[in-house]
C-alpha cells in the first residue's frame, strides 16, 4: 500500500514522478508529475490511490478527476522521434523533466521530487530520489502513474483510429502477438520506433 511516508521524510513539499510507455513498439512515452498538498492528504480518495497497473480503467477514470481537482500536477510527453534519437531510457528522464516543468515555479523552487525506478533525470532543477518500485510505495508516483497511464492509453486510443490493424486500443502499443503480426502483414507506420529490435527488423525485410 502506497503511503506518505517517503514525502514526510524529505519534507513533505515533495511530488511524485512516474512514466508509462518504455516497452511499447509505438507510441509516445508519457510522464506525469503529481504533487499532493498536506493538507489534501486526508481526502477520502486519497485511499484508493495505487499502482495504476493494478487498478481497472473504471477505477483509474473514477480517481482521475479528483487527482486533477485536488492536486498540483502535470503530463509531457517524448515523441516517438525523440525515443529513436536519445533511447528509451532517456526520453523517458526526459518526459519526467519536461512535466515537472510545467509545474507552478512558485512552488518548483523549494520541490523535492520521488522518481519512480533507479534512475534519476539530469536535469531536474531540484533534490530527487529514486525509488525503486514506487508506485507501490508512495502516494504521489501512484498518483502520477494514474494520470501518465490513462494519458497514454487515450493517446493510443486516437492513433487506432487512424492504424486499426495494429490493435493499438487494447495493446496501447506493446508487443503483442498480433502486434507483431500486423507489424509483418501492414509494415511500419509513422508511430512505430524505429530502434526497437522488431520496428527495425521489419524496415530491414522492407529494404528501408
Amino acid at each position: 500500500m502506497p503511503d506518505f511516508s517517503l514525502e514526510e521524510r524529505y519534507g513533505n513539499l515533495v511530488c511524485g514522478l512516474d512514466e508509462v510507455g518504455r516497452g511499447p513498439l509505438a507510441g509516445p512515452v508519457v510522464t506525469a508529475c503529481v504533487y499532493i498538498p498536506l493538507e489534501k492528504r486526508t481526502l477520502p480518495f486519497i485511499a484508493g490511490l495505487r499502482d495504476s497497473k493494478a487498478l481497472s480503467r473504471t477505477r483509474l477514470e473514477y480517481l482521475e478527476p479528483f487527482i486533477k481537482t485536488h492536486c498540483i500536477w502535470a503530463v509531457a510527453e517524448c515523441s516517438v522521434e525523440e525515443i529513436d534519437r536519445l533511447n528509451i531510457l532517456q526520453a523517458s528522464l526526459h518526459a519526467m523533466e519536461k512535466s515537472f516543468a510545467k509545474l507552478p515555479a512558485e512552488i518548483c523552487k523549494d520541490m523535492s521530487a520521488l522518481i519512480d525506478g533507479n534512475h534519476l533525470p539530469k536535469n531536474l532543477p531540484c533534490p530527487a530520489y529514486p525509488v525503486i518500485k514506487g508506485d507501490s510505495i508512495s502516494t504521489s508516483i501512484a498518483a502520477a502513474s494514474i494520470l501518465a497511464k490513462l494519458t497514454r492509453d487515450r493517446i493510443m486510443e486516437k492513433l487506432h483510429i487512424q492504424y486499426p490493424h495494429y490493435g493499438w486500443n487494447t495493446n496501447v502499443g506493446y508487443p503483442s502477438p498480433a502486434h507483431k503480426k500486423a507489424l509483418i502483414e501492414h509494415g511500419v507506420t509513422p508511430h512505430h520506433r524505429k530502434t526497437f529490435a522488431p520496428v527495425r527488423e521489419q524496415l530491414q525485410r522492407m529494404g528501408t
